[in-house]
């Protein structure tokens, strides 16, 4: 498995010795207090609407190798696990792929694998982003092709020197059982004008064992390099040109293949200029290029087995292409606030295999060509007394050709869809508590069906051309929370209920060969509610407590049955005593059985197996102050060892030695320890 070598490994080494926590430090006028390990998320920013996390602090479990597994430690968030120690498929409130918007920077990173082996968040390294936004719900239209169930933004802000200290930085390695070593580092200087930036990390895992002992293959190792050129000649221009590469590998133990190749080229150019006139507030513009390359096989990381259910040594090699451009226009006048805009995207999906790397040696056949032109406008008024309207609405003209060669000939390898989303949203604080907050929203989303439900499934709606007969998503939302803030209490809700038309589900018959499982989509309706909800409270200056439970529900109300893979009622218990220097933590996680399934249906990923058991785990953490900026956490993760197995879980596969009728378990005891430095 270490076949890839980091580019930048011997400084990362040298600086092990120091790592960096920009965390939920507490600033103060004198001095900065121990970084606080995240257990469970509470920051619910706008009314509960917005959940906000700092990426660059500790967290549990383990500290996070992508996008998918820090979003995991918010409220409302799930993966699918593929069995490898990386690279989950996100979930939010029972929803999976393309209802949930991605970004980093503002723009769309796609990955390329039919069944998402490499899912967008694969390619995200979570502690080299300054701040990650969830906006819960169909109640933003500022961004491409509109998530509906949610819309994540992992974000760097720009530089600020200034003559008194014209570089910063922080450094942190990670060591854990099973062989676990993460290593980042973030330097930037510069002066009030320009600044050059790096970011680099690397993580490193052998497989882990579940709780009885047992072996599960999960090796991974990746890396990423970033590297941005700022200028701003004065406090009201920005003007910022980045660049990056990375690369992975990942063993699976549920699935066929393993990923022998993650690699990501990026390149993007950012403009904003403030303070244009008293009214236009900000003008901004971007355009990004995003190229993923991903590489699976049954031979490279592991000894081929045909029992896995492939004959002979194959790899696949798939590549997306994206090109995202936005331009954004904020207004104030009086009472309102606008921001308006337009922006496109065209990514391009192609593919070549053969067997061992002959496929090297095949030209990549570009199977899919999608292009989008949006136009949308943001509008908030201050109604007085505390009150505030906002709305929005977007329109999307969508076109996506099929360019597969084995498409028969007569039918139709175009389509074009114009897609208009919107919503409406009333938010009030009350300014008789500390800090009470309450929002109610209305979201309408039409939703394209992505590269993996127009190109993966077998069939749609019964007919074997999918590409032709899968509709457009319809989902209506209502979402409505609080927030409060009083004494010693605080508490946070947020709620939804939709409907959801033409919703795209994903079955799995025994069409294959030797009666092998296949995907096959069709358009059902659905209703779709739930909720995440928090409650803390602070015994003394030193002891401190919360409490967060999360519960997602869904109905086909087509055939009257349970909508497959949405995760079980989960709540998360915290207890932490904090002091100037050192802290230490509790987290009981308690998840509770899941019997709403539907056997075989679920999403390109996994499908619903059988009804779940419910679990609990408890970690334990700690974290102590070394020095001024130089902070140590350390971590035990099921501290007694449960075996277990979470409901959104693929089987394991006989081709790596796993048992192909049952789910893989869940990590057992785990130690970990990160050391953090800023400077």
């Amino acid at each position: 498995m270490r076949s890839g070598q980091f580019l930048l490994q011997p400084l990362v080494a040298a600086m092990a010795i120091a790592y960096s926590s920009t965390s939920l430090a507490v600033e103060t006028s004198t001095h900065s207090l121990t970084a606080i390990v995240a257990t469970a998320q509470q920051g619910n920013d706008a009314n509960g609407l917005i959940v906000r996390a700092d990426p660059k602090q500790p967290i549990q479990p383990i500290p996070a190798t992508d996008g998918a597994d820090y979003l995991q430690s918010i409220v409302g968030f799930s993966a699918v696990n593929s069995g490898a120690g990386t690279n989950g498929d996100v979930t939010f409130r029972g929803m999976f792929g393309s209802r949930i918007k991605i970004l980093t920077d503002g723009t769309e990173n796609l990955g390329a694998c039919p069944s998402r082996m490499d899912s967008p968040t694969s390619y995200i390294s979570p502690e080299s982003y300054d701040q990650i936004s969830v906006i819960k719900g169909p109640q933003t239209v500022q961004y491409a092709n509109t998530g509906s169930a949610a819309t994540v933004i992992f974000e760097r802000r720009p530089e600020q020197f200034n003559d008194e200290k014209n570089y910063r930085g922080q450094a942190s390695v990670v060591l854990g059982s099973y062989g676990r070593l993460d290593q980042n580092i973030e330097a930037a200087l510069g002066d009030e004008q320009k600044y050059l930036r790096l970011n680099t990390n690397r993580s490193v895992s052998d497989s882990y064992q579940d709780g009885d002992g047992s072996t599960v293959p999960s090796d991974w190792e990746r890396w990423n390099a970033d590297i941005a050129l700022g200028w701003t000649p004065n406090a009201d221009t920005w003007l910022e040109l980045s660049a990056g590469k990375a690369d992975g590998e990942a063993v699976y133990a549920g699935r066929a293949m393993d990923g022998s190749k993650f690699a990501r080229e990026s390149l993007g150019l950012r403009v904003e200029q403030k303070n244009v006139t008293s009214v236009i507030k900000k003008i901004e513009a971007q355009v990004n290029y995003n190229f993923n390359d991903h590489v699976m096989d049954n031979f490279s990381l592991r000894e081929f087995n045909p029992a896995g259910g492939m004959m002979h040594p194959m790899a696949t090699n798939v590549a997306r292409k994206t090109l995202n451009a936005r331009v954004a226009v904020s207004s104030e006048w009086e009472k309102i606030n606008l921001i308006s805009g337009l922006d496109t995207q065209n990514n391009e999906h192609s593919i070549r295999r053969g067997m061992h790397d002959s496929y090297k040696d095949v030209a990549r056949e570009i199977d899919m060509q999608f292009q989008s032109y949006g136009i949308f406008t943001e509008l908030g008024y201050d109604l007085g007394q505390d009150n505030r309207l906002v709305t929005g609405m977007r329109v999307d003209q969508v076109k996506v050709e099929d360019l597969r060669s084995s498409t028969a000939l007569g039918l139709n390898r175009e389509l074009n869809k114009t897609l208009p989303s919107a919503f409406i949203r009333f938010e009030n604080i009350h300014p008789e508590h500390e800090d009470g907050k309450t929002y109610i929203g209305l979201g309408y989303v039409e939703r394209m069906p992505d590269y993996w439900e127009l190109f993966s499934p077998k069939s749609g709606n019964g007919y074997s051309n999918t590409f032709n007969h899968i509709d457009t998503e319809k989902t209506l939302q209502l979402d409505l929370g609080y927030q409060h803030h009083h004494g010693a209490w605080n508490s946070w809700v947020s709620a939804y209920a939709g409907l959801v038309q033409d919703y795209i589900l994903t079955n799995y018959q025994p069409t294959g060969m030797m009666g092998a499982l296949e995907a096959h989509s069709r358009n059902v309706d659905a209703t779709i509610a739930g909720a995440e909800a928090g409650v803390g409270y602070q015994f003394s200056d030193a002891i401190q407590a919360d409490m967060s439970v999360m519960y997602a529900w869904g109905e086909n109300t087509t055939d009257n049955t349970p909508l497959p893979q949405i995760s079980p009622l989960e709540g998360r218990i915290n207890l932490r005593y904090v002091q100037d220097n050192y802290n230490l933590g509790l987290l009981w996680r308690v998840v509770d059985g899941q019997s709403r399934i539907s056997e075989r249906e679920g999403n390109i990923v996994g499908y619903d197996l059988k009804q779940s058991a419910g679990f609990g785990t408890l970690s334990l953490n700690g974290t102590y102050k070394l020095a001024q900026d130089v902070d140590l956490s350390v971590g035990i993760d099921n501290v007694l060892n449960k075996t277990y197995a979470e409901h959104l879980n693929k089987l394991g596969n006989a081709g790596i030695g796993l048992a192909g009728t049952e789910q893989f378990n869940n990590i057992g005891r785990n130690y970990w320890a990160r050391l953090s430095m800023k400077f």
